[in-house]
């Protein structure tokens, strides 16, 4: 019996998790109760409709991730509850939320169709303010997320319900990435990443309270901004602390070389009293890369890249509008 753990591995060979989150411009949600196959969109209650359109989004590269959830309720309530998350233009807190209440699953595949075609304003869609937070219980397509998303899964359901924060809704989610950080979780409308989770963190990542260094061990990084400001961007939120969260940001790489071994990059971001603009060099950190097998059925090891924030300075402040910063 194959007793390897992706994630055990990770974590004693002390991989810094930052910057592994997935850079999506729109993820797709779709209620479907478990058990799910290791491709998920293959599993039983997936109609073919639906299989349909996920293969011709991939065929014309859509910008589109198509994730299954569920909760405790999934296999009793007789309607299917569709998500479509959009990453949002210019300076920005995250994603744009639509929510449909659907029948039946059969009718998610004309609903993202006429969705795609434009079809769709507010005034279809549901746009009430939740937080919706997904967690990869997908154990089928790795072992880790069975073993330690599942059980987290039940944990964060108790955490949620005794600070009773209505809008808060927690999803099994099926794989979205970085197995071998779980029990790990998206954020939305955020849409942050989160890996290695524990009931404190999870605690003060819903109240946004506590010490903020916790997130040096649990913060993935912010899904719209590319991997490498990601890292700049944890650095900025432990020196601003949770208010942080509340600002809008964009951020770009201006300039990398080759090899990309050296990337430089700028941040801009919005606050109560202006506008500001990071700019930062970003270097492989040839100290913090690791060779590791990245998940439970991988049977080569593999090298996985870590950037460092080698220099960063405040370029300019209280800008009138948001434009791009004098280059670097």
């Amino acid at each position: 019996m194959n007793t390897f753990f992706c994630s055990d591995y990770s974590r004693q060979a002390g991989e810094n998790i930052i910057g592994s989150a997935t850079n999506e411009q729109t993820y797709i949600l779709v209620e479907c109760p478990p058990p799910w196959t290791s491709e998920a969109f293959n599993s039983r209650w997936v109609p073919e409709n639906l299989q349909i359109l996920i293969k011709e989004a991939k065929r014309n590269k859509l910008p589109i991730k198509f994730l299954l959830i569920a909760n405790n309720l999934s296999h009793k309530v007789d309607s299917t509850t569709l998500l479509i998350y959009q990453r949002k233009e210019g300076l920005s807190n995250g994603y744009r939320k639509q929510e449909f209440q659907l029948a039946n699953i059969e009718l998610v595949a004309p609903v993202v169709r006429k969705w795609l075609r434009g079809g769709f304003s507010d005034y279809d869609a549901q746009t009430s303010v939740t937080r919706d937070i997904l967690i990869c219980t997908h154990g089928s397509h790795d072992r880790c997320c069975a073993r330690y998303g599942n059980p987290f899964y039940f944990n964060a359901t108790s955490i949620v319900s005794s600070l009773e924060l209505d809008n808060v809704r927690i999803w099994k989610s099926s794989h979205f990435g970085g197995h071998r950080f779980a029990p790990t979780a998206i954020d939305f409308p955020e849409g942050r990443y989160y890996g290695a989770l524990d009931q404190e963190s999870f605690h003060s990542i819903l109240t946004r309270t506590g010490d903020i260094t916790l997130l040096k061990k649990v913060y993935r990084g912010w899904g719209i901004l590319p991997n490498p400001i990601q890292v700049l961007e944890r650095e900025l939120i432990l020196r601003h602390g949770w208010d942080w969260f509340n600002y809008k940001v964009a951020g770009e790489i201006i300039q990398q070389n080759l090899d990309k071994n050296v990337i430089l990059a700028e941040l801009n971001v919005e606050k109560p009293d202006g506008l500001y603009c990071y700019q930062a060099k970003l270097v492989k950190d040839e100290t913090q890369s690791v060779k590791l097998r990245a998940s439970c059925n991988a049977t080569q090891e593999t090298v996985c890249p870590k950037y460092a924030v080698d220099s960063f300075r405040l370029a300019s402040n209280k800008l009138a509008t948001y434009s791009k910063c004098a280059s670097l």
